[in-house]
């Protein structure tokens, strides 16, 4: 089975559980809390962003669909 890397990457249940596992990881580690919540606030960006342009993507290749 392949798996649609497009679809999971701008998925924000992906991104939830990516930060969610970072956070349990660091925890385990003992990372300093400050420390965790920037890297969470990190993968957050970064998942907006990625959501984001590939959403747009998407729309720009409908557009180009139509003409």
């Amino acid at each position: 089975m392949k798996i649609d890397w497009r679809r999971k990457l701008s998925s924000r249940k992906f991104w939830a559980l990516l930060a969610g596992l970072v956070t349990t990881i660091g925890v385990l580690l003992k990372v300093p809390e400050n420390t965790t919540a920037q890297v969470v606030a990190v993968i957050g960006a970064f998942g907006t962003v990625v959501g984001y342009m590939l959403a747009e993507a998407y729309v720009d290749g409908q557009a180009a669909g139509k003409e």
